[in-house]
C-alpha cells in the first residue's frame, strides 16, 4: 500500500477555520490539564541565510494518532518570490507505529494553528471592549493573527508597524478590502492599541513597555527560539496576568524565559492559556496582561489528525 500523501490545495479544503480553532482550543485546554505528551522541540538555525527549522513531535492522550513536525523559516525568501514559511506533517498511528500519512502542507497548518493559538489567546485576555488591535510584522502570521481574532470579535482598527512602510501599507490595503480598516503607525503608536499582538523573528524588543496602555492586552506569537526576543522583559513586571501555552517551553526560550532572566518575573508567574477557556477572565480594566506563545507539539498533532479525518472521511 502506498503511503498517502496530501497536497496543500486537499488540506486548505479539509482545514476550516471552525475546525482548527475547535481543535486547537481543545488541545490547548488538554495541554493546561496535563493530557498530552510533548518532548522538548529541536531547533537548527541558519544565520547565513536569516532561516531557522523547528523539529516538534507531540501526541493527545488517547489520541489514535501522533505527529512529527518539520516547519522552516527563512525570513530573505521573499525577496526571491519565495515565501518565508515551509515544512510537513507526518502523522503516525499512536497503536502500531505505522506511518499514516504525510501532509505536504508547505507549512500551512503550523500557520494555521498558530493563527488559531493568538486569536484565541488574544481574545480570551483581552478587554470584553476591547477593539484596536495592533500588530507588529508585516508578515503572513500578521495577516492571519487579525483575520483570525476577527472571527472571535469586532476589530474597529487595525494598527500595523513593520520595517517596511511600503509592506505595512500594503497589508493595511489588504485589511481594508476585507472590511477591517487600517493605517500604518508607529511603534509608540501601535504599543497603545487595546489589543497587541507580535509577529516577527526578531532578536530585541519590538516595543517598549512604557507604551503599553493600561487595560492592553499584549500576545507575542514570534519568539520560539533562544536567540528570539520581541516583549520588553518591563512588560511582564508590569502585567497583572501572564499565560503561556507550554510552561517550559516559555521558560526556556519564550519572552516569559527572557523577563523571569531578567528578574521582572517569577518563574511560577504564569497561567497555562488552556485554563483561560473555561470561564470568562477576571481582570481590573486597568489591568495589563501578557500572552506568551512559543508553539506546543500537540497543537500540530490534533489538527493534523482532525484535517487528515476529514481527507479520509
Amino acid at each position: 500500500m502506498n503511503l498517502p500523501v496530501f497536497a496543500v490545495a486537499d488540506i486548505e479544503r479539509a482545514a476550516t477555520a471552525d475546525l482548527v480553532l475547535d481543535t486547537v482550543r481543545d488541545a490547548l485546554t488538554a495541554h493546561a490539564h496535563g493530557r498530552t505528551t510533548v518532548p522538548p522541540p529541536l531547533h537548527l538555525q541558519f544565520p547565513d541565510a536569516d532561516g531557522d527549522c523547528h523539529v516538534k513531535a507531540g501526541w493527545v492522550t488517547d489520541a489514535p494518532s501522533f505527529t512529527v513536525k518539520i516547519a522552516t523559516g527563512f525570513y530573505r525568501n521573499p525577496r526571491t518570490g519565495l515565501p518565508s514559511n515551509h515544512g510537513l506533517v507526518c502523522v503516525v498511528s499512536a497503536r502500531t507505529g505505522q506511518v499514516q500519512a504525510i501532509l505536504d502542507d508547505k507549512g500551512l497548518l503550523t500557520a494555521w494553528r498558530t493563527a488559531a493559538a493568538g486569536a484565541l489567546t488574544t481574545h480570551a485576555m483581552a478587554r470584553p471592549d476591547a477593539t484596536t488591535l495592533a500588530v507588529f510584522g508585516t508578515g503572513e502570521q500578521a495577516r492571519l493573527q487579525v483575520e483570525w481574532l476577527a472571527r472571535l470579535r469586532p476589530i474597529s482598527t487595525v494598527l500595523v508597524h513593520g520595517r517596511s512602510e511600503d509592506r505595512a501599507r500594503a497589508l493595511c490595503g489588504e485589511f481594508t478590502a476585507r472590511g477591517l480598516p487600517a493605517r500604518p503607525a508607529s511603534a509608540e503608536e501601535a504599543a497603545g492599541a487595546d489589543m497587541v499582538v507580535t509577529t516577527t523573528p526578531a532578536a530585541a524588543p519590538v516595543l517598549d513597555a512604557a507604551h503599553v496602555r493600561d487595560g492592553a492586552h499584549v500576545t507575542g506569537i514570534g519568539t520560539d527560539m533562544p536567540h528570539k526576543n520581541e516583549l520588553p522583559p518591563a512588560l511582564f513586571g508590569r502585567a497583572a496576568l501572564i499565560a503561556t501555552d507550554d510552561h517550559e517551553q516559555c521558560l526556556h526560550h519564550g519572552d516569559f524565559g527572557h523577563a523571569v532572566r531578567a528578574g521582572t518575573a517569577d518563574s511560577g508567574a504564569d497561567t497555562p492559556i488552556g485554563l483561560l477557556f473555561d470561564k470568562p477572565v477576571e481582570r481590573p480594566d486597568d489591568a495589563i496582561t501578557v500572552g506568551d506563545l512559543t508553539g506546543v507539539g500537540a497543537l500540530d498533532a490534533a489538527v493534523a489528525s482532525a484535517v487528515l479525518r476529514e481527507l479520509s472521511a
